[in-house]
């Protein structure tokens, strides 16, 4: 079972590090809507293939991002249940935290 918990953190500390970056945000942010291909984003986020490529690299490490290559060309999607795995990491939070901070009262005269 540890190992299990191992796995699982260092897989949410890889994504954490994978959307630390602002353009790979960008990426994710293009591909919530759709899949597309590597020059359709070097296009849209006006990028040279060789920094995207870097980038997404590390959104594919992090397990992020699926890819699939077609002909000549290899298109982009998000692997969702990555992001479920983060998310319900986050809710954990949730569960220790109050929604609302303690309200503070003035002293009454």
């Amino acid at each position: 079972m540890a190992k299990t918990l191992q796995t699982a953190s260092t897989e949410i500390v890889m994504g954490f590090k994978a959307l630390s970056d602002p353009l790979r945000l960008q990426v994710i942010e293009l591909l919530r809507e759709q899949e597309l291909c590597v020059c359709d984003l070097c296009d849209r986020l006006d990028v040279a293939q060789s920094k995207l490529s870097f980038h997404l690299k590390s959104l594919r490490a992090a397990s992020l991002i699926n890819s699939r290559q077609e002909g000549r060309w290899i298109y982009y999607s998000l692997n969702l249940p990555q992001f479920i795995l983060i998310e319900q990491y986050l809710a954990e939070f949730r569960r220790f935290s109050p929604l609302l901070p303690a309200r503070v009262c003035p002293p009454q005269p």
